[in-house]
Order: structure tokens, then C-alpha cells, then sequence
């Protein structure tokens, strides 16, 4: 372990837990807060320009920007649950090979997956629902991220491969680079360069860009453990094998959000334009108390995964039990918030009478899943940074399939209410799922927790 950086796997190792989680989990959840401020300001900005059309549209694409994501949740999730336990077993040899890895396999599935998707952009508009006055919009949306796709990609996975050798502050400042970006060229795009919807696409790839460059500039400059040198980059067999068993149920869970989203989107079409527009404007209300939950979640990965790893089962029992109760702490009470105070934020965002009074039932139904849905998480990143494949992927196929006939038997039965609050009992039914799961893997940690106990008594 003398090779590695001992400042960032202090938190990881020896820090105190509650230290630890806030160290991992703080700058995770400033930069997904400065994500979620720069979402609604985009649709601020879009607002104005006073077209239910376009702020449609910008929905319409969350499919295809959550399938990019989860191309970047492959690489990332995977090599970085895997990077942890390498640290945790001390190989630091191995921590670069995987970084590198993470890192060109990416930019490469990002370069391809543009390949593929410029020839078939029509057929992909229709997938995504884009129809009538929403057609233009989503395309001229939508050319731009599958321009951007290799950065887009990379900006993820090299995000996660960042934070787990327990450098959370470097992985923040990347984010938030970028975001700050993002905010600062919408208006300029929007407005002062007349580019519409487009120019808050462009905005948001350049933004990915620059992200991608500090994280180059970081792991090659500042990180003791990990490497993005093309001399390091040497696949193998059991580097793949390591990322995708735990990368794919990322990917799984991502790529069900694709459908869940597309099929959601398509449901709602069928109720107008003023369905879809309240859909936007109270998806990135509700985000907010989501990314809170998930900077919990994904924050403590790191720290799960080197405690497992080093068998030091005591210190991984406290960190699970300290990562849950502020969790759903901090999550129901930004809930209650926002529920007492819906009407005045979606009107912030629309003055369409219709707009408003539907975006307030759908923010009242998506804030009821909010707890669901961030236990349902972080049983996954458990499940995740134990190296849990086969649990990790029920999670992310389960969550997917039951929300399928949740929708179209609420579609059936009760309209749009059944539209609208199907995402909300399929969490549920996914949590139920996950704590079952939970509680089998809760049970041998107990039993090896004892065995430590009596081991150092003995001896």
C-alpha cells in the first residue's frame, strides 16, 4: 500500500464514519444540487421564450440523455467499485491498468455509439415521441448530444473512477467546472446568439468537456494511484469480466430509466403537451430531494467497497446503518418542503394555468417515491461495492419490468392519475424487493462480524 495516496484512503480506512460519509457525500451532493439549480435554470430559461412546444421537447430528450448516462455508468460504476476493492486489497498496479481501462473504453463507445446514431436520428425521433410542434425541436436538441456523446460519456465514468480512491472533492470540482459553464453560456446561447434550444444543448456538451479535462488533467497530474496514459491502457479478460458484472446492473438500472422515461413520455402524450410540460418542470423540482438521496447512495460506495474488501466487517455495519439514517433524514424533510410549497414552484416556471395545476400532481406523486426510490439506491450501491453482481442486476431489471405493467394497468384504470402515480408504486415494490435481498447479504455480515469478535478474543 506505499504507493498509494495515504491523504484520500485515510477517509476510506481509518477516518471516523461519520467524517468519512460527510467527506464522500458533501461535495457529491453540492455538485449534484449545482445540477439540479443549473436543470431548472435551463428551464428557466427555456420558459421564457414563452413555448410549450420547446420546454416539450427538452423532455422528450431525458431518454436519450439517461441512455448516455448509462453507457457512462458501465465504465464508471463498474471500474470504480472495482478500483475501491483494489485499494482495499492493496493493488496499486492494478488501480491504474483499471483506470486506463475505464477511461478509452469509454471515449471508444462513445465515438461509436455517434457513429450509429447519425444515420438513424429519424427513426430515433419517432422512439422518442417527438411529434408535430415538439419534431424540430428535439432534433436540433438532440443533434448535439450524440455530437458530444464520446465527452458525455467519459464525464461519467471518469467522475466515479475519481471518487473512488476517496478524492470526493476533486470528483465536485469537475462537476461543478462544468455546470458553472453550463449556466453561464445558456443565456448567452439562448438569447444573445438567437440559438433556442439548441444553444442549451451546445452549452451543456461544452460543459462536459471542459469536465473531462479536469479529470484528465487530476488522474494523470494529481492522483498517486490512477492513470488515463494510453501506456497503461492493457485490457484484459478479468478487467472487463470485474467492470461489466458490476457496470451492467448500472447500466441496467440506467437503461430501464431510458424506457421507463420513453414509455412514461409516450403516455403522456396522449394527454397533451400540458402533461408533458408539467412532467419537465416537476422532474427537475423533485430532483433536488432525488440527488440528495443518491449523494448518499453513490457517496458511500467507496467507503463500502474498501471496508468489504479489507474484511473490516464492523466498520462497514457502521457505515451502512450512519449512510441510511441521514439519508432518509435530510430526503423526508426536503420533501415535506417542496410539498408544502408546490404551487409556487412550478409557477415559477410556467404561467399556463393547466401547466401549473397538472405539474403540482405530478411533483406530489413523484415526492412520494422520493424515499422509495433513494432506499431502493443505496440497497443497489450496496450491492454494488460488495461486488454483488447477481443482487446488483435483480435491483436493475426489477425496478424496470414491474414499472411496465404498474403504467399501462394505471393507464387503463385510472387515466392520467395512473400515468402519473405509477413510477411511485413500482419504487415501492422495488424497495420491498431490494430490503429482502438486503437482509440475506445484512445476515453474513453479522455472522462474520461474531467470527472477527471471537477470533481476536481467542488469539
Amino acid at each position: 500500500m506505499e504507493h498509494t495516496d495515504q491523504k484520500s484512503l485515510y477517509y476510506l480506512e481509518k477516518a471516523p464514519v461519520s467524517k468519512a460519509i460527510m467527506h464522500m457525500v458533501i461535495p457529491m451532493m453540492l455538485s449534484f444540487i449545482a445540477a439540479s439549480i443549473y436543470n431548472i435554470t435551463d428551464a428557466f430559461f427555456i420558459g421564457k421564450l414563452d413555448n410549450t412546444a420547446m420546454m416539450a421537447a427538452v423532455t422528450l430528450v431525458l431518454p436519450f440523455s439517461v441512455f448516455l448516462m448509462a453507457l457512462g455508468s458501465l465504465f464508471g460504476v463498474g471500474a470504480g467499485t472495482y478500483i475501491s476493492r483494489l485499494l482495499g486489497e492493496g493493488n496499486a498496479e492494478g488501480v491504474k491498468k483499471v483506470s486506463a481501462v475505464n477511461f478509452w473504453s469509454s471515449m471508444l463507445t462513445g465515438v461509436i455509439f455517434m457513429a450509429i446514431c447519425l444515420p438513424l436520428l429519424g427513426p430515433l425521433l419517432q422512439i422518442l415521441g417527438a411529434r408535430g410542434d415538439t419534431l424540430l425541436y428535439t432534433r436540433d436538441y438532440i443533434m448535439m448530444f450524440i455530437i458530444g456523446a464520446p465527452v458525455v460519456i467519459a464525464n461519467f465514468s471518469l467522475g466515479e473512477s475519481v471518487r473512488a480512491e476517496g478524492a470526493s472533492t476533486a470528483a465536485m470540482t469537475g462537476m461543478l467546472v462544468g455546470i458553472l459553464i453550463n449556466i453561464i453560456l445558456n443565456p448567452i446561447f439562448i438569447f444573445s446568439l438567437n440559438m433556442g434550444i439548441r444553444g442549451s444543448a451546445l452549452a451543456s456538451v461544452i460543459g462536459n468537456v471542459i469536465s473531462v479535462g479536469w479529470f484528465i488533467y487530476y488522474l494523470q497530474q494529481k492522483s498517486t494511484v490512477q492513470s488515463v496514459s494510453i501506456k497503461d491502457f492493457k485490457p484484459s479478460k478479468e478487467i472487463y469480466t470485474n467492470i461489466f458484472k458490476i457496470g451492467i446492473s448500472a447500466f441496467m438500472l440506467d437503461g430501464f430509466m431510458v424506457i421507463t422515461c420513453l414509455l412514461f413520455n409516450n403516455f403522456a402524450a396522449f394527454y397533451g403537451d400540458n402533461v408533458i410540460a408539467g412532467l419537465g418542470i416537476s422532474q427537475r423540482i423533485v430532483q433536488i430531494a432525488d440527488f440528495i438521496s443518491m449523494s448518499f447512495s453513490m457517496g458511500a460506495v467507496p467507503l463500502i467497497a474498501f471496508a468489504y474488501s479489507a474484511r473490516n466487517y464492523e466498520r462497514l455495519m457502521e457505515i451502512i446503518k450512519t449512510t441510511t439514517r441521514y439519508m432518509v433524514g435530510i430526503t423526508m424533510g426536503l420533501t415535506v418542503i417542496l410539498f408544502v410549497l408546490k404551487a409556487q414552484v412550478i409557477g415559477v416556471f410556467s404561467i399556463d394555468t393547466e401547466v401549473i395545476v397538472i405539474g403540482q400532481i405530478i411533483l406530489v406523486a413523484q415526492l412520494c417515491s422520493t424515499i422509495f426510490a433513494g432506499l431502493s439506491a443505496l440497497f443497489t450501491s450496496i450491492f454494488q461495492a460488495f461486488g454483488k453482481g447477481v443482487q446488483s442486476t435483480v435491483m436493475s431489471v426489477f425496478r424496470g419490468i414491474i414499472f411496465i405493467p404498474v403504467l399501462i394497468l394505471g393507464n387503463m384504470f385510472f387515466a392520467v392519475n395512473g400515468v402519473i402515480w405509477a413510477n411511485t408504486i413500482s419504487e415501492a415494490f422495488t424497495c420491498i424487493v431490494g430490503l429482502i435481498l438486503f437482509l440475506n447479504i445484512w445476515k453474513n455480515c453479522l455472522r462474520k462480524t461474531q467470527w472477527v469478535t471471537i477470533s481476536e478474543t481467542t488469539f
